[in-house]
């Protein structure tokens, strides 16, 4: 599902003391089934930006597109309740959002809640588990018995029972040890690519995105400040700085090898691992031809 913003503005309490502009003529387009990043310091708009993504917010001013749903400035829309069926979020903590006395039953809230039959919501909650990697023998289980990893993944297993085209993926790995939050990306990714989703994902994590994204869209100060594949951003480090960001590690050093030692590394979302692998083979050719 096709996203597009055709001059986006959006004004918290307009007219108010309180008025605060946190979008200013926001544009672009999120091919569909693309894997987006939005990155920006805190406050520049990556949250209002995906409010937009399930209506709920509506533009102050410009048109918000989602697939055949419009959202535009003065106009009610009926079709919100669609809109959201097909737009799937994954809030910071999820887990926080728990509150069913069953797995099975918190899993269930959101399709029964759009009316799907009973003997669908039944395919959806397997299929959602098996998804995320929860055991069927643990749906009877409170989900508050379960620890922080597992009630997360239980939280997204209920976004996922929706089926939703469109997955918006709000700080996902929040609070998550560094494995963890592999295992959650990872399990994003596939989804991804065996869904054939549009999936957005807002993130402080310079590497989630460079090792994730198809596409990445900066935000400073509710404006676009740049748009590109990871690698036409990140090896932009004096823009990225000047907004308070930072290039990923593995692209500090690799630049960093190519001016001091020569060394040119052909990127494609390598871990640090497989490129001190690279480097190493390198250099033993070059001790070889010596």
């Amino acid at each position: 599902m096709e996203i597009s913003f055709d001059n986006v503005s959006y004004i918290y309490q307009p007219g108010t003391p309180f008025e605060h502009r946190a979008l200013h003529q926001l544009t672009f387009t999120i091919p569909s089934q693309s894997f987006v990043a939005v990155i920006g310091h805190t406050g520049s708009g990556k949250s209002t930006l995906i409010q937009h993504l399930n209506g709920l917010l509506t533009p102050t001013s410009g048109v918000a597109r989602i697939g055949p749903y419009v959202l535009q400035a003065g106009e009610k829309n009926k079709d919100l309740k669609s809109l959201r069926e097909q737009v799937g979020v994954v809030f910071q903590y999820p887990e926080h959002q728990l509150f069913e006395e069953t797995i099975k039953k918190d899993i269930a809230f959101g399709p029964a809640n759009f009316e799907v039959r009973q003997e669908e919501i039944e395919r959806r909650i397997y299929a959602a588990i098996d998804a995320v990697g929860i055991q069927s023998d643990m749906l009877e289980r409170s989900p508050f018995d379960l620890s922080g990893g597992q009630m997360r993944r239980v939280a997204i297993a209920g976004v996922l029972a929706m089926e939703p085209r469109v997955l918006v993926l709000d700080e996902p790995t929040a609070g998550l040890d560094p494995k963890g939050q592999q295992e959650i990306m990872d399990m994003f990714y596939n989804l991804h690519q065996e869904k054939q989703l549009t999936t957005v994902l807002v993130t402080h994590s310079m590497e989630d995105a460079l090792a994730y994204a198809d596409y990445i869209i900066v935000m400073d100060q509710g404006e676009l400040y740049k748009e590109g594949t990871p690698l036409e951003i990140f090896l932009q480090p004096q823009a990225l700085n000047k907004v308070g960001l930072e290039v990923p590690e593995i692209i500090s050093l690799s630049s960093t090898l190519e001016k001091e030692y020569g060394i040119t590394i052909d990127y494609k979302k390598q871990t640090l691992e497989e490129l001190a692998e690279m480097v190493a083979h390198q250099l033993k050719g070059r001790a070889t031809h010596e």
